[in-house]
């Protein structure tokens, strides 16, 4: 099974974001720290949703357990819905993505067990400054 954990962190709302992504499993350890530009923190919280599910489709794993810190991630991919129009695109990708996979779990998790990949976010923010 590959873990695959995803956070966003935004200097602003909208400001300059980042995405950090931990991946870990079946020999695989990852860390993935990227500046994204100007955005708000929910299009960041999606973008590392794809993100992280891109690394993830490049490994030989079938059996993938995403966990996010952000709960309209987290009921977005639940629930294969959103309401708002400007986050549709990322689920559809996000839903596509994700077929590729055997076994998909995606779990919501407190922010201090989402520390490591909170650390990647914030680190991206700083190295554009």
């Amino acid at each position: 099974m590959l873990e695959v954990y995803i956070d966003a962190a935004t200097a602003g709302n909208p400001g300059p974001s980042g995405i950090g992504i931990f991946i870990k499993g079946e020999g695989v350890h990852m860390k993935i720290s990227e500046y994204i530009g100007e955005t708000n923190n929910h299009i960041a919280e999606f973008t590392a949703l794809v993100r992280g599910l891109e690394e993830a489709t490049k490994t030989d794993t079938t059996f993938v357990s995403m966990r996010s810190d952000s709960k309209i991630v987290v009921t977005s991919i639940e629930k294969a819905y959103v309401k708002n129009e400007e986050f549709k695109p990322f689920l559809e990708k996000a839903l596509q993505l994700i077929e590729q996979f055997d076994l998909f779990f995606i779990k919501w998790i407190p922010d201090k067990e989402n520390k490591a990949a909170d650390a990647l976010a914030r680190s991206a923010i700083q190295q554009k400054r």
